[in-house]
């Protein structure tokens, strides 16, 4: 099965568990990488009145079409219990491209369910999602069996 890892980070959390998962299912990598600056304290006040608008930003130019992939992971950080305005940017970008999808997400604190939710709206239902805290991906504490399989 030909797989795709789609990310935003600001901060480098959702990263490393985006290559987590892409290691361990041996699958081609995509970071989304948006033109406005979410940088600083700054920028994460930015992004989290942007999520609560649902804000569309513009991206750099991607690498990958999803419609190549069997199925494709998606991961965000939670802004304002929603999903960072790249990734709906995102998925806004490439409406109806996809087969099958899972979601990811890290968090400071929770979130996770509500920005599911908001990821499948822009989206199609996930086959699994998957939501961990900072803490948890920072110290390794996750097992990603049940996800990936």
């Amino acid at each position: 099965m030909k797989s795709l890892v789609v990310y935003y980070s600001r901060t480098n959390i959702t990263k490393k568990l985006a290559e987590d998962i892409a290691s361990k299912i041996n699958a081609d990598v995509e970071e989304i990488k948006s033109k406005t600056n979410y940088k600083g304290k700054i920028g994460f006040i930015k992004g989290g009145k942007d999520a609560i608008s649902e804000k569309i930003v513009d991206l750099e130019e991607l690498k990958y079409n999803p419609e190549e992939y069997d199925i494709v992971y998606l991961g965000c950080p939670v802004w304002a219990s929603k999903a960072a305005n790249p990734m709906i940017s995102y998925l806004k970008q490439n409406e109806g491209k996809f087969k099958k999808v899972k979601f990811f997400t890290t968090a400071g604190g929770d979130g996770f369910e509500s920005t599911f939710k908001q990821m499948e709206k822009y989206s199609i239902k996930p086959e699994k999602t998957f939501g961990l805290t900072t803490k948890q991906v920072k110290k390794e504490e996750y097992d990603l069996t049940s996800f990936i399989n």
